[in-house]
């Protein structure tokens, strides 16, 4: 799921990546929607700064 008001109420989260298909797949971060922002490798997490902080 991709939306952003999901995700930044949800306990836990994992955030595949980097990309789509072939270019994805890898694990780039779990754990809190807050601690997201601070991973620099997730996509999700710059998002979620903007709604977050």
């Amino acid at each position: 799921e991709h939306h952003l008001d999901l995700i930044k109420s949800a306990d836990w989260i994992i955030d595949l990546g980097p990309g789509a298909g072939d270019k994805g797949g890898n694990l780039v971060y779990e754990g809190t929607p807050e601690n997201a922002t601070r991973h620099e490798g997730s996509y999700t997490g710059r998002y979620l700064k903007n709604i977050l902080l």
